[in-house]
């Protein structure tokens, strides 16, 4: 009788760690105290030489005196400290990083946790994928943008100058850890930063997951951890069907062509203010669906809706006559180009996007106009 109640026990808590998990590409995407006791499991089994922490100066004041407890290990730590902020994500912050790696003993069998936002895991996975050919390296985002985003998909990298995500690779991490706990530290325009991707899975994917947004004074959210589950989910479903970015997974870059171009242009400006990547990002995304509208890809009521809830949530940016054409001028330098065409992801209605889609200048400059009338 024992036997099989200790054999229902460790059932039951297997299938309670699978509802609490994400099969990713080749690495689990974990949740909550689950994700600290399979963390510590996996230390533990790998046996690592030393395990480096890398943190901004926000994780490491507000971050990691919550992560710190629950790692159970006797291994050496080191806590590796750099500024926070996007114009930190470069290949001299990187040659930082190895410098101070090597001189701390780094070899091929340490382990890099990353604890941070999208800027931490973007420019942590790279810095890991590279040093001594690539070492083992963990994701554990602390803001809601690197949780439904940044840190999904394997995707690493950094800036060239003002150009976004120029150099990189795509090597997946050994585990995510989400811990939404980390979420009560963060200011709400970087909460509002982090819903623009999840408006934006809703849009590709899932129109019922997009309808819950609509209207947020009614919106429950009771259970936004749920919220966040199921966005990881659609990311993570479409980057499984194509890891390397050859084909579906383009459909993760709606609002992204011109929002990027947009948050590189307000970055080097002396005279703007520094955008929030969701904040670029929600601009975007009502550009490129206008743009979707007039091309017959997307209706007017469902182009009126996007806008409206967009524009609900976010403030509106303030675009004049001449920064258009240094945006523009940006848009040459997108990853998703080819033969030095332009290429957009567009919705084909809510719930359904188009990729590789060319785009001509005088559509673009019809959606500007559009978003500033």
């Amino acid at each position: 009788m024992l036997l099989l109640e200790k054999k229902f026990l460790i059932l039951l808590h297997t299938f309670l760690t699978m509802m609490q998990s994400i099969a990713a590409n080749g690495y689990p995407i974990l949740f909550s105290e689950n994700g600290y006791e399979f963390l510590n499991t996996f230390i533990e089994e790998n046996k690592y030489s030393t395990i480096f922490i890398l943190v901004d100066t926000h994780s490491n004041e507000y971050c990691l005196s919550r992560f710190l407890p629950f790692l159970a290990t006797e291994k050496t730590i080191e806590i590796i400290e750099i500024e926070a902020g996007e114009s930190e994500k470069n290949i001299n912050t990187c040659v930082e990083i190895w410098t101070i790696l090597t001189e701390l003993g780094g070899d091929r069998k340490s382990l890099l946790i990353n604890i941070g936002g999208g800027v931490i895991t973007d420019i942590g996975g790279f810095v890991a994928s590279t040093f001594k050919r690539g070492i083992d390296f963990i994701h554990i985002p602390t803001t809601l943008l690197s949780m439904v985003d940044a840190s999904v998909g394997g995707k690493n990298g950094v800036d060239l100058g003002n150009l976004k995500n120029q150099i990189g690779v795509i090597t997946v991490p050994k585990m995510v850890l989400i811990d939404t706990e980390y979420l009560s530290t963060l200011p709400q325009n970087e909460m509002r930063s982090g819903l623009a991707e999840m408006l934006k899975h809703g849009l590709i994917a899932d129109a019922n997951y997009w309808a819950q947004f609509k209207d947020l004074s009614q919106a429950d959210f009771a259970d936004f951890d749920g919220l966040i589950h199921r966005s990881i989910e659609i990311k993570n479903e479409i980057v499984m069907q194509d890891p390397t970015e050859n084909g579906i997974r383009k459909a993760l870059n709606f609002g992204h062509t011109l929002g990027h171009a947009i948050e590189s242009y307000f970055l080097e400006s002396d005279t703007k203010k520094t955008l929030l990547h969701g904040e670029a990002i929600a601009v975007g995304m009502i550009l490129e669906s206008y743009i979707s509208w007039q091309k017959g890809l997307l209706s007017e009521m469902e182009y009126v809706e996007i806008k409206n809830t967009i524009n609900a949530i976010f403030d509106t940016i303030v675009f004049e006559e001449n920064d258009l054409q240094p945006i523009f001028d940006l848009l040459i330098h997108d990853k998703k180009n080819e033969y030095g065409k332009i290429q957009f992801a567009l919705l084909d209605s809510i719930g359904n996007i188009k990729i590789n889609q060319e785009v001509d200048s005088e559509l673009i400059i019809k959606s500007f106009e559009d978003y500033k009338s």
